[in-house]
């Protein structure tokens, strides 16, 4: 049995384990989360390497992207080098394979209409595929990675001056400590809807659901959220506040969606190489094997069930 195992900065609340099947391989699945702490994350990582056969690193990325060039954290690298033997990757692959496929699913298979509907994609540096995909299939987009990752309440409407900004910006953010970009630990259970205005003018919030989870208004009537990693209890507040749409850009394991990172290690685990070995070709070809599909929930429905 092959053996994924994330070690994520987040909450250990959402800790989760999970077996599953892909291409007639059996896998365990684990998620462990260090609160916060980056020292923990290092020390179990250095305790499994070559145990397990991929780890993903969650809560925090390894890589960033701006105009076409990509970026690594500086916290990140210290969490990276304790993985002597076994890979160690951050969903970065997928979010620009898998998660640009979703959308042009969405679309072409499922009926979705996204021409000049109103999305808030709450960090496109973090998911440039899926921002990319929505921009290309006619989306009013805000981007609001200034928002949610700086805090300085200014939307960018459009991909050239969104690539013009992180350009800037992106060198310089890759510096900061990690924790004040991006929820960890407790953070990341704790809900402050300064930025309600934002989601109430968009009838599609997309992107990483911590950054949506943290500044999520109390009334979310008819929305439609694109996102990932959510558990039975995101589901439960989303619910709560109205939403009536949940998509998560990977499928759902024993009732819940795992992250990119946790999907990327399957990927890594199944191709026997490190995800630098992998081209971009390689992964669209393991995920059309796989055949990964959006889970898509009518949330509306079962509020009125």
């Amino acid at each position: 049995m092959k053996k994924v195992l994330s070690v994520s900065l987040g909450s250990s609340t959402r800790n989760h384990s999970v077996e599953a099947e892909f291409l007639g391989e059996e896998f365990f699945i684990e998620r462990v989360g260090t609160n916060g702490d980056m020292n923990k994350a290092i020390k179990i990582i250095q305790e499994n390497d070559g145990l397990v056969d991929a780890f993903g690193l969650g809560g925090i990325d390894m890589y960033i992207y701006a105009a076409g060039k990509r970026y690594m954290f500086r916290d990140a690298a210290r969490i990276a080098k304790a993985a002597k033997r076994t890979p160690l990757v951050d969903g970065s692959g997928l979010k620009n394979t898998l998660e640009t496929k979703v959308i042009y699913y969405l679309r072409d298979e499922i009926g979705m209409n996204f021409d000049g509907k109103k999305v808030l994609m709450v960090s496109a540096v973090d998911r440039p595929g899926m921002a990319k995909s929505l921009w290309e299939v006619g989306a009013n987009m805000n981007f609001g990675d200034l928002i949610f990752g700086l805090g300085i309440p200014i939307g960018i409407s459009s991909m050239k001056s969104f690539d013009r900004l992180t350009r800037v910006l992106v060198p310089l953010v890759v510096k900061l400590p990690f924790k004040i970009l991006y929820p960890t630990g407790e953070k990341q259970e704790s809900v402050n809807p300064k930025y309600g205005d934002y989601y109430q003018k968009a009838d599609i919030i997309a992107g990483d659901f911590h950054f949506i989870r943290r500044y999520m208004p109390q009334k979310l009537e008819g929305k439609c959220i694109i996102t990932n990693t959510v558990t039975h209890k995101d589901i439960d507040l989303l619910k709560e506040r109205g939403v009536s749409q949940l998509i998560t850009t990977t499928p759902e394991l024993d009732g819940r969606s795992f992250g990119t990172n946790v999907m990327e290690g399957v990927l890594v685990a199944l191709a026997g190489k490190p995800a630098d070995k992998l081209s971009e070709d390689e992964y669209y070809q393991m995920l059309e094997r796989i055949d990964f599909k959006p889970r898509i929930i009518d949330l509306s429905v079962e509020q009125a069930g």
